[in-house]
């Protein structure tokens, strides 16, 4: 009776695909369903309607405007506005006018409305960014 023998270092097929299937269920499992804060932010993009200010907005601002070291970031008074969360956002009156994207002085800013325009010395927002805050605004600005 004859059995196999594998060489050293090799190892069945069966090994191999038991450890290429672990790595698969790892790497799936530990996918998100919302965009971090990490990362370019052009790649951001916005539906026609029901905008999440949770899964959208916040993360945009996080990769725009308040990431660390951002005109946005932290609890700085020199900074005029923090954006990393929606209650700092909207503590100020018509920064954002739940309705009114034309009011808005966020709104008016990212469109360059208002000088400076912003993201300041950074690029613009993409137009599909710009229509999703304006749609998020217009559908009541709310912490969704």
């Amino acid at each position: 009776m004859r059995t196999s023998r594998h060489a050293p270092g090799n190892r069945p097929v069966s090994a191999l695909a038991a450890c290429l299937l672990i790595v698969m269920i790892v790497a799936a499992w530990s996918c998100k369903d919302s965009i971090t804060g990490e990362g370019p932010f052009n790649d951001i993009v916005f539906p026609d309607s029901n905008i999440s200010y949770n899964a959208l907005i916040q993360p945009l601002f996080n990769r725009a405007c308040s990431f660390s070291g951002g005109c946005h970031a932290g609890e700085d008074p020199a900074a005029s506005l923090s954006l990393e969360s929606y209650q700092r956002l909207t503590e100020r009156v018509g920064i954002v006018v739940p309705g009114s994207p034309d009011e808005s002085i966020l709104q008016l800013r990212i469109e360059g409305r208002i000088t400076p325009r912003m993201p300041l010395n950074r690029p613009a927002l993409t137009e599909n960014q710009i229509r999703g805050i304006a749609r998020w605004i217009l559908e009541g600005g709310i912490n969704n």
